[in-house]
């Protein structure tokens, strides 16, 4: 084989290499010489600003898994820009480009049988029934559905169980609500694109959280934006301050509103108040777990850097001296899977990552680890059954289980285990009594267990 203007056909597959990127090279600077855009040279278009905001999740990841080099100051959300929505309240940043839909859910009836195209296709439509066992064994799910598209992140807080049972579950770009009651799908929350554009420009949510009374449903975006539903009335109520980064945290104390960003910002809110953030604070690495105590006079921030801090209820205000955590745990991996103690109000229990599978209970008052267990596996979820006076802990691997622990001060051991996920269980819910457990993991199921 000879190249056009090559002398012959010996040369060797790295000489060829080398014309060849010489050549390139040469059309390239060519190119450029000549006043047009070189093939690596971003368009001036009427999209650049579109495209900025596409990028930034990316811009994020790569800050956040790039530590700062010796000298280079910590990295700080800039100050959010406020605007004013059509409610009159006060948002940040840009305006929403999409805007949020309340949809009817439609119920599916029957077990989806993956025979033909159309029962395939329904057996990937939001909870629909896979597989449903009326009696079922110790340690098998009682019903087995459908969670297609369900962001496979273990910084992701995408199901939560309402004081009245209702499942929030988010899907993408949607949330979709489902009656635990009369086991049915209730509705469904969508970003709706602008028309024109597709829909992978819908930013996917990135964590979501009930209020105590459950009449709200609190979403935050990968975007940084934070959506407040009125379930009750079935209305977007506001779009709150948001973040310039992922939300990855929520929490309720009573009516004020807590959330927490990848690069490390906690904001408080009020919703009620068309006002700028009653509070915040700054930590130095990124907010991958946030909840509020249930006394609620303290709050949990869970780092990306293994770092569990505990804060004083006056976070919330506008002392600046209330903004330091009070008390400060270490772990090895990050904290992510964490959650209070329902009945021994200063008891925290948290979850170690994939390098550390260490399951600790701390004591807040000193800082210290009173018990713990290693259970060889990523926990990535964790929740207490107060009911039943339980800790449940979604593991990935080996087993991709759920784990049930017993935990009276200081003894914490190992009661039962929950298998049918075939990938990591990324999340879990409890119902409002304690008879139930819900699973959501990343072999896109969501799992009813009886407890």
């Amino acid at each position: 084989m000879k190249l056009t203007g090559g002398p012959s056909n010996d040369w060797g597959p790295n000489e060829v290499q080398r014309v060849s990127y010489a050549r390139f090279r040469r059309r390239i600077i060519r190119r450029s010489g000549s006043g047009g855009p070189a093939a690596s040279t971003p368009l001036a278009s009427r999209g650049r600003r579109e495209l900025r905001l596409e990028l930034d999740a990316v811009r994020q990841r790569l800050q956040l898994d790039s530590p700062p080099r010796p000298g280079e100051p910590a990295r700080r959300e800039i100050a959010p820009r406020s605007f004013v929505t059509a409610g009159g309240r006060p948002a940040t940043e840009d305006p929403p480009e999409q805007g949020w839909v309340w949809s009817a859910a439609v119920a599916e009836h029957g077990r989806a049988k993956p025979a033909g195209p159309e029962e395939r296709r329904r057996a990937l439509q939001p909870f629909a029934l896979l597989d449903q066992t009326p009696a079922s064994q110790p340690g098998e799910s009682v019903m087995k559905l459908a969670a297609p598209s369900l962001l496979n992140d273990y910084y992701t807080n995408l199901l939560d169980c309402s004081c009245n049972g209702m499942i929030a579950l988010a899907l993408g770009s949607s949330v979709f609500l489902w009656d635990s009651g009369s086991r049915a799908p209730a509705a469904s929350l969508d970003a709706s694109p602008q028309p024109g554009r597709g829909r992978h420009w819908t930013p996917a949510v990135s964590c979501l959280s009930w209020s105590r009374d459950g009449s709200a449903l609190c979403v935050g975006t990968r975007r940084g934006e934070i959506q407040l539903w009125d379930v009750e009335r079935k209305r977007n109520m506001s779009c709150l301050p948001s973040h310039l980064s992922v939300v990855r945290g929520l929490s309720w104390k009573q009516q004020l509103l807590s959330s927490g960003s990848a690069l490390g910002r906690i904001h408080h809110l009020d919703p009620r108040a068309p006002a700028a953030p009653t509070g915040a604070a700054v930590q130095e690495d990124g907010v991958c777990g946030l909840q509020w105590s249930p006394g609620g006079d303290r709050l949990a921030s869970g780092s990306t850097g293994g770092l569990l801090r505990i804060w004083g209820d006056g976070i919330a205000g506008v002392t600046p001296g209330s903004r330091q955590p009070i008390v400060t745990m270490t772990q090895p991996s990050a904290v992510k899977a964490m959650g209070w103690c329902p009945w021994q109000r200063k008891i925290i229990a948290t979850g170690g990552g994939w390098n550390d599978g260490e399951l600790r209970v701390w004591d807040t008052d000193t800082g210290t680890c009173v018990t713990s267990a290693n259970t060889n596996s990523q926990i990535c979820s964790l929740r207490w059954a107060e009911q039943k006076r339980r800790l449940l802990t979604g593991h990935g691997l080996p087993h991709h289980q759920i784990r049930c622990w017993s935990w009276q001060f200081p003894s914490l051991g190992p009661v039962c285990q929950l298998s049918g996920h075939s990938h990591r269980v990324l999340h879990l819910a409890v119902s409002p009594d304690g008879a139930q457990i819900f699973s959501a993991g990343a072999d896109q199921q969501f799992h009813i267990w009886d407890a």
